[in-house]
């Protein structure tokens, strides 16, 4: 029988989690205090490439709908989004969305993604292999949006699964959103409420914890006559300090030759709350992207070099009637992350079939 207690399985869940999530428990203030950490990932490359988080920025991508349920809109409709995420190691991620509008009940997404981590080998008490087992996090979720004026509301509901070595824990999660457009000029501000829910069963063996709430704040700005899109998206609104100090990090020594310690700033941590994206037009055809989020460059740095973390580049691609997005998203000097999107208006391919 294998050797594995319901603690060291959550534990391991949490981790691996933590790590997928750039949330590691051991480095970070963030990190390791909340279940489910795979429920801040973003889902698709436009996602990514825009600083990871983004709740502002409004267009025909249905894979938005995950970074703010307030963003489904009428060039969404019909359409169908795939995308597949290689992170470090053996983690992957797949990821479909699809909008549809009805004219009695309103626009409606469906969401799935999957995150597989791959397989683990396990060993009893004496070191003997007892053979592999997986671990995979999925969810399964609706949005719903309704306009009026020029605000859009929208919500997301959905059920998150945890499993690792056969055991399974569950959740009910919410998104909730409401995104301002302004009528004659291409501004957007988005705020929206992630991962709001409970844990519905816990791991055998462990209590309920709570989910990864995020708070988001963010505006996108197209000035006129520029083939520019800036975003500036705030997030963790609802906690003021988010700042971490490495008790073991070492610090500078002073004049009389004492270890001068690290200590928070107020910069620093207002920073952490920020991420900024640019996006390129250069046609209608072809946009490039680029994105940073202070957060994660501050928290997966290397004690001596950033190596580029927290830096994300993407291209998007329209060829006939498929859209392609690419992502190259950089963790730390370690590894980094490749987004790939696909997406295609399904109506319209339907209707020259007929």
């Amino acid at each position: 029988m294998k050797q594995f207690s319901a603690h060291r399985v959550a534990g391991l869940c949490l981790l691996v989690g933590g790590i997928v999530a750039f949330r590691p428990a051991a480095a970070q203030q963030l990190g390791g205090r909340t279940v489910f950490p795979f429920l801040d990932l973003p889902t698709g490359a436009q996602q990514a490439a825009l600083g990871s988080t983004n709740v502002s920025a409004r267009n025909d991508d249905p894979s938005m709908l995950f970074a703010n349920p307030a963003l489904l809109n009428e060039g969404m409709d019909g359409r169908l989004a795939l995308s597949y995420v290689a992170y470090v190691a053996d983690i992957k991620q797949s990821t479909a969305a699809y909008v549809f509008n009805t004219e009695k009940y309103g626009r409606f997404g469906v969401g799935i993604t999957y995150l597989n981590y791959g397989s683990f080998e396990s060993y009893d008490p004496a070191g003997n292999s007892l053979g592999t087992f997986g671990v995979n996090e999925y969810t399964v979720g609706v949005s719903d949006s309704y306009t009026k004026g020029k605000f859009t509301f929208g919500a997301t509901t959905k059920l998150a699964v945890s499993s690792i070595a056969g055991n399974r824990s569950f959740a009910g999660v919410a998104d909730v959103g409401v995104v301002f457009k302004h009528a004659t000029q291409d501004f957007t501000v988005g705020l929206a409420a992630k991962n709001v829910g409970l844990q519905l069963t816990p791991y055998p063996g462990t209590d309920r914890g709570p989910l990864p709430l995020d708070v988001q704040l963010g505006a996108t700005i197209k000035p006129e006559h520029m083939p520019l899109r800036f975003s500036l998206t705030a997030h963790h609104l609802q906690q003021w300090d988010i700042q971490y100090i490495d008790p073991n990090q070492r610090g500078q020594l002073d004049g009389n030759n004492v270890e001068k310690k690290p200590t928070k700033s107020f910069g620093d941590n207002l920073a952490r709350h920020f991420t900024a994206s640019a996006a390129l037009e250069l046609s209608k055809n072809l946009h490039v992207r680029a994105g940073y989020n202070h957060l994660q460059r501050r928290e997966l740095r290397l004690e001596n070099t950033s190596g580029g973390a927290g830096l994300s580049f993407g291209i998007m691609l329209k060829i006939s009637s498929f859209q392609i997005d690419y992502t190259h998203a950089v963790l730390q000097a370690a590894g980094s992350s490749e987004y790939f999107t696909l997406s295609r208006n399904l109506d319209s391919l339907f209707k020259k079939k007929e």
